[in-house]
């Protein structure tokens, strides 16, 4: 059997870039303990984890932000934003309340907070594509006083109504379809006059949606990895099933079948931006195993099992 692997699989530069801000402060003495996350850290239940082993708190976003920091103040020294980002009242209440902050906001992200910002100072009416109740689309929603306007399907596409007086500014979560997000400013160009439309999709995750396409053309199965509550991740597994059926999503290892892979030539592996390197190894490492029981139990078919 044959694995390939996306090369785009895994932490994005925004992620990697917040796991290695909070091991560094969580190492750092200097750093007023205890320290806490606003949430999760990303979206991947083993990172969360691993950050709890450094010692770092995770703080349960409940309530308005001005309950969830009265909970914990007095507790906890210092609290990291996370990379999804956050309104601009965080800064203020940490301040207020005495509080260090960390702030591990994806680059990516802070620029599309603050052209939200931007815009809407100038009078802008602000169109986000994506999912309204998404951390990082709450936070950019925020940047804008929470007067913009969302789409987030084909429905609330067809029934949008905005101020055709006033100049519209697009934006988008940055892990959001990119197919989607073409389609929906066009949309929106032709029906408005005044659109001004801002390219707000990572990078990274623009080459994995294109990559995963290609994966799911050219292999028999594809494995998307991410936890349920990521949104790149599930965008990943929906991109890949619309080309092929045979695509399965999981969070970990434990929970591969081997009936997915039976008489199965060739496998392709993807993974959201908030899946660890050594989750992704452990999920090969499984399924070369299935691949060589499967090789034993059928000599004749002369499969091996490579990456």
């Amino acid at each position: 059997m044959e694995i390939t692997l996306s090369q785009y699989a895994g932490f994005c530069e925004g992620v990697g870039r917040a796991y290695d801000m909070v091991e560094k402060i969580a190492k750092d003495p200097k750093v007023k303990r205890p320290i806490a996350v606003l949430g999760s850290l990303v979206h991947n239940n083993d990172v969360v984890k691993r950050i709890e082993k450094l010692g770092v708190l995770k703080v349960e976003m409940e309530g308005t932000l001005e309950e969830t920091l009265d909970k914990v103040k007095g507790k906890v020294k210092t609290l990291v934003i996370t990379a999804h980002g956050m309104g601009p009242r965080i800064y203020e209440l940490a301040r207020k309340n005495g509080f260090d902050l960390v702030d591990t906001t994806c680059p990516r992200v802070f620029k599309v907070q603050r052209l939200a910002k931007l815009f809407f100072d100038k009078m802008s009416q602000i169109v986000i594509i994506g999912e309204r109740d998404h951390k990082e689309v709450k936070g950019i929603n925020e940047w804008a006083q929470r007067k913009a306007v969302f789409v987030e399907n084909e429905q609330e596409l067809e029934n949008i109504e905005l101020d055709a007086k006033r100049n519209i500014v697009v934006l988008s979560q940055t892990t959001q379809d990119q197919e989607f997000v073409e389609h929906a400013s066009n949309v929106i160009k032709e029906k408005y006059p005044k659109v001004e439309v801002f390219d707000s999709i990572c990078l990274t995750t623009h080459h994995r949606q294109t990559e995963v396409k290609q994966l799911a053309r050219e292999n028999d199965v594809m494995v998307v990895i991410g936890a349920p509550e990521s949104a790149n991740s599930n965008r990943l597994h929906e991109i890949s099933e619309r080309v092929n059926e045979e695509t399965y999503f999981i969070e970990r290892a434990d929970q591969l079948k081997e009936e997915w892979f039976s008489s199965c030539e060739k496998v392709g592996i993807s993974a959201g931006a908030s899946t660890p390197s050594w989750v992704i190894d452990e999920v090969i490492a499984e399924i070369k195993g299935m691949g060589e029981r499967e090789s034993v139990l059928h000599t004749s078919s002369g499969c091996e099992s490579s990456l």
